[in-house]
């Protein structure tokens, strides 16, 4: 880095910059030169012209634009949550540029190219920032594993799929993994791996419920650490066998992050861990919740008030529902950030998958149908998933920058942008293009507040009111955060202005339109940890090559 010329004519120069990348914090002072949408130059100094915009970072963290890259938005399962238009709109606010979703196959979708299709139609037009989508397999013909995955990587650039080891819906077998994997493996697809024992959930699930055992605490009982760390080992063994690199998702128990980090550090296998913010600060006490804000009900299922802000409401700790559960322990909270800050963890996403609470079709739904039905509504009954995607960056950049973190969950500034930015735009095929500020890089940014701003001088609490997305509740209400991106800056343009949303109210700030996002084709994922063709434990060496037979047409 150094001074540039005056021959070079940029669109947009940010001056007075603390560049952050996935591997340091540059000198404070920096200058960041945008052409066409396109990062062209990083100096002490760069020259202006009369067309030329100008931002003054006056100092602040500049980092990288935010890659959630575990997102649900539009899903059929969830006919309450956020669609493309709301939940990219939220991602903006909260410091996003590029969110990967997921295009779900059902069991009597025979092609997989009628799936994409209907996925691209929800969100073309509809997005606020850049998106792609991973595909989510649950019905693995021979001719969609022979043939339509590698036109899926070929044509679409979708190169990543999602398995699930539960959910009658969803849930695959070992054989039908295996095949997947092996596929996934010759075509260079990132094989992502909801791991919990469906077996183990569904023989609890039955026993409570035959025992009148059926508020939403009885979730968290319901799914016990066990179901989650035994399909965490069979993945890896999956995964060991066909020598295909995988990323379990939303990792949340100790014993799961310890087989994740014995098979990374001591096998050296290709194997990635996600996690999500619920999961490094949130228990399953939120489960048992007996009350809600006032503003999500009405008198009508409401008939006592604890005070003046609350009702009383036995339902309230549907909220919380998730799977993997919200786990019980701040020894379970501690793990998660030990895997976080020991490099288990590879990538931390939102797992954003929303669903109104006041709502006959959302967590409410089991009361509804009860009603109905004369029966009883049961924790099992109730939507999984949490939002989370506007507040994922803040509440993680808070803690990155937060001097008086506890010791053992702090983050380095560094360490931050891997997680959330660098990591998943490598491990998702966008290496090179998203995830860091460097020449050559899309122009996604995002420009936190300096030090000691009046609009941040005291933090901020997230509230569900000051959030984009159309979800009627937050997990994080009440949370404290230093800081709140301030500007996003998608290709090169700010479509993202927290002062104008302070000044002029809530969604002011919101810049851009739905169609500026742009699908996204990518590239295959890089392995970030271990390294392939390893041979499993009383193997030998090339013994595999004698059972790995293609028969691409």
């Amino acid at each position: 880095m150094g001074d540039i010329g005056e021959s070079m004519d940029f669109d947009l120069v940010i001056k007075n910059a603390t560049i952050v990348t996935a591997t340091e914090v540059l000198q404070p002072g920096l200058s960041i030169g945008i052409k066409d949408g396109i990062i062209v130059a990083i100096a002490l100094f760069l020259p202006t012209g009369r067309a030329t915009g100008i931002i003054d970072a006056e100092g602040a963290y500049v980092t990288p634009g935010g890659v959630d890259s575990h997102v649900h938005l539009h899903q059929d399962n969830a006919p309450t949550g956020d669609k493309w238009l709301t939940g990219s709109r939220s991602a903006l606010a909260g410091g996003n540029t590029t969110i990967l979703a997921f295009a779900s196959q059902r069991r009597t979708d025979e092609s997989l190219f009628p799936v994409v299709e209907e996925y691209h139609n929800r969100a073309d037009g509809q997005s606020y920032v850049d998106y792609g989508f991973h595909l989510i397999l649950t019905k693995p013909t021979e001719k969609i594993l022979q043939n339509e995955l590698k036109a899926m990587v070929d044509q679409e650039g979708i190169t990543s799929v999602k398995l699930y080891m539960t959910y009658p819906a969803m849930k695959l077998g070992d054989g039908h993994m295996l095949e997947i994997m092996m596929q996934a493996r010759e075509l260079g697809v990132t094989t992502m791996i909801h791991a919990e024992n469906s077996d183990m959930i569904d023989m609890i699930t039955t026993r409570l419920l035959r025992a009148s055992r059926t508020l939403p605490k009885y979730h968290a009982i319901a799914r016990p650490q066990i179901a989650e760390s035994e399909a965490t080992h069979r993945a890896i063994s999956l995964s060991t066998l066909t020598s295909t690199p995988i990323l379990i998702v939303h990792m949340s128990s100790p014993v799961a992050l310890s087989h994740a980090r014995k098979a990374q550090s001591k096998a050296l296998l290709p194997v990635h861990a996600e996690t999500c913010p619920h999961y490094m600060y949130l228990l399953s006490s939120a489960l048992a919740a007996t009350s809600i804000p006032a503003s999500l009900t009405t008198h009508s299922h409401s008939d006592s008030h604890d005070d003046d802000q609350h009702v009383h409401d036995e339902w309230a700790g549907a909220r919380h529902v998730c799977a993997p559960p919200l786990r019980h322990s701040e020894a379970d909270l501690q793990s998660v950030w030990d895997a976080v800050n020991n490099g288990t963890i590879t990538v931390i996403s939102s797992d954003h998958a929303p669903t109104l609470y006041n709502s006959p079709g959302g967590k409410r739904k089991p009361l509804v149908d009860a009603a109905a039905s004369k029966t009883v509504p049961t924790f099992a009954q109730i939507p999984n998933g949490l939002p989370g995607i506007e507040t994922r960056l803040p509440i993680l950049f808070s803690t990155a920058t937060y001097p008086n973190a506890p010791a053992g969950r702090k983050l380095s500034l560094p360490r931050f942008v891997e997680l959330t930015s660098t990591n998943p735009a490598r491990m998702y095929g966008l290496g090179g293009r998203k995830g860091s500020i460097a020449p050559g890089f899309d122009a996604d940014l995002v420009i936190w507040y300096p030090a000691g701003h009046k609009d941040i001088e005291a933090g901020l609490t997230i509230t569900n009111d000051i959030l984009h997305h159309s979800i009627d509740y937050t997990p994080f209400e009440g949370f404290r955060v230093n800081n709140w991106p301030r500007y996003t800056i998608l290709r090169g343009e700010v479509k993202w202005d927290r002062d104008v949303e302070v000044r002029d109210g809530h969604g002011k700030g919101v810049l851009g339109q739905p169609s500026d996002g742009k699908y996204l084709k990518r590239g295959k994922g890089e392995v970030l940890v271990g390294r392939l063709g390893q041979t499993p434990p009383g193997m030998k060496g090339g013994e595999r090559d004698d059972w790995i037979v293609y028969t691409h047409e």
